[in-house]
């Protein structure tokens, strides 16, 4: 499997992202790199690339779309391609990040268009690509109309004032006080 490397224990966050404090701290970073170049020896990563490496861990579904998405949450200066430094940035908020930053970088995520607010149709668009994702042999079944049923749920939950979109702060407030939500957030916490 592609990617193995990733599997290696590194605490990224406190790294200052390229000042490791303790010497085990920069040779895990080390690894890390090495690990990225091998995958990847131009020193990023573009789309179709990531796409590839992403759907070896979901063999079962189909996880282009997914991908795709998670690929533009990574690519923060939107230039095509995820970097090192946009790579491990992304992976210290996720697994070693606050809630408050991992929140923020789900929103992100959701934010498909990125203009601030989460619409129905984008929420709708990552739920399609998480179902898509997951494949048709899940247990249970899945509905075919699973993924709107789940979004006009969160979208009741979050939409406060009922204009249409989710704000930043709705979405966070939203989230911090949904259980399922906040145990998910604990679950990378180790994986790195």
């Amino acid at each position: 499997m592609r990617w193995k490397w990733l599997l290696y224990d590194i605490d990224l966050k406190p790294l200052n992202y390229w000042k490791p404090r303790a010497n085990s701290q920069r040779k895990k970073l080390q690894i890390l790199y090495r690990g990225f170049k091998n995958e990847c020896p131009s020193g990023v990563v573009n789309e179709e690339t990531f796409k590839e490496i992403y759907s070896q861990f979901f063999p079962q579904g189909d996880s282009t779309m997914y991908a795709h998405f998670l690929f533009n949450a990574f690519d923060t200066d939107h230039n095509g391609c995820v970097s090192f430094e946009d790579f491990v940035m992304g992976l210290s908020v996720l697994l070693r990040g606050t809630v408050h930053e991992k929140l923020n970088w789900a929103f992100n995520l959701y934010d498909i268009n990125k203009d601030g607010y989460i619409t129905k149709e984008e929420m709708l668009d990552i739920m399609k690509a998480i179902y898509d994702m997951m494949g048709k042999c899940t247990y249970p079944v899945l509905k075919e109309d699973a993924p709107r049923q789940h979004v006009e749920t969160f979208f009741q939950k979050m939409d406060k004032n009922k204009d249409g979109v989710v704000t930043i702060d709705e979405f966070i407030e939203s989230c911090q006080k949904d259980e399922n939500i906040m145990c998910s957030m604990k679950l990378f916490e180790n994986v790195i």
